[in-house]
């Protein structure tokens, strides 16, 4: 079977780079102000993307900061809880010997005045 002409390998690359050539050329002449407007409500919407990561950015520091604080918070008062618990104990301690003592010097006094 014959070819046609212009069916080649190398035919079809000069066409092919031709085009793009030929679609190059008509970009670099003048924008498309389609091309433009595409271009801006990118750049348009890339900013409102920035935008939001910094304020997201902006809300997790906020909240890393909160909670930390928050946590510093609650560290103080279970160490103020378990300082009034010792000192509770401790009062309780002291009161427990002191009924102690008490109840040892009755003794020692109701003796005492059995002997006299």
């Amino acid at each position: 079977m014959k070819q046609p002409m212009g069916s080649g390998l190398e035919d079809r690359r000069k066409a092919a780079s031709e085009a793009k050539l030929e679609l190059l050329n008509k970009f670099k002449a003048a924008p498309d102000p389609e091309m433009l407007e595409k271009r801006a409500e990118r750049a348009a919407v890339a900013a409102a993307r920035e935008a939001r990561r910094a304020e997201n950015l902006r809300l997790k520091k906020e909240k890393a900061e909160r909670e930390k604080i928050e946590a510093a918070e609650r560290a103080k008062a279970e160490e103020e809880a378990r300082a009034a618990a010792l000192r509770l104990e401790a009062d309780k301690a002291v009161a427990e010997e002191a009924e102690r003592k008490a109840e040892r010097d009755r003794r020692y006094a109701a003796r005492k005045a059995r002997k006299r």
